[in-house]
């Protein structure tokens, strides 16, 4: 998730709502508070691209469907932009938020850390049809999934290690995930590789 600027004025949801539709800029809502989002990395944005292609592919003419981070997720007073969500029910073609996400996914940056793992995934766990909350690192390789499943416990995965993501049943490798990605754990591995293939 981008990084928040805090806003000024104290809106009601009604006005976030219709200003989001004209605004340039993404804002995030919370109890009449409004946070302004600044851009994202090209680090930031392949990821959640590689993320959102491999859902798109796999659930193609499947009932969830997956979003990208122009789609907000609303709790209660409180509206978010994830980075990747993927919703089961049948969201209406004019509607800008979801109450029902099956999966979350927000891309870690150090800017937004703090509001990734401790206010969203405090808020998000509330979300009763939320399934799986995914925290992705751009710096390094470390894919974070807490499921409802496991109560909510840590499971993190890395270079070489391929994830089944239960709530929608795709299973993609790190690698894929992290593809086209430029950090020192991904070019090590990718020359670990190409120095392995040298040798066959």
């Amino acid at each position: 998730m981008s990084a928040l600027t805090q806003g000024i004025l104290i809106i009601s949801e009604t006005d976030y709502l219709e200003g989001e539709q004209f605004s340039d800029i993404k804002h995030e809502y919370i109890d009449g508070d409004v946070y302004a989002m600044s851009g994202a990395s090209a680090n930031h944005n392949r990821i959640a691209g590689n993320f959102f292609t491999a859902l798109n592919v796999h659930l193609r003419n499947k009932p969830c469907q997956p979003y990208t981070s122009d789609m907000k997720v609303k709790i209660g007073s409180k509206y978010f932009y994830p980075d990747v969500l993927v919703d089961c029910a049948n969201v209406a073609g004019n509607s800008y938020f979801t109450e029902s996400p099956t999966l979350l996914v927000e891309v870690l940056s150090k800017s937004t850390r703090q509001i990734d793992e401790k206010l969203k995934r405090q808020l998000y766990t509330q979300i009763t049809t939320l399934q799986e909350y995914v925290l992705i690192e751009q710096d390094f390789v470390d894919v974070e999934i807490i499921r409802r499943r496991t109560g909510w416990q840590s499971e993190h995965y890395f270079l070489g290690e391929s994830i089944t993501f239960e709530s929608v049943g795709l299973t993609v490798s790190v690698e894929d995930i992290y593809y086209r990605v430029d950090n020192s754990d991904v070019v090590e591995w990718l020359e670990k590789k190409a120095a392995e293939l040298e040798w066959l």
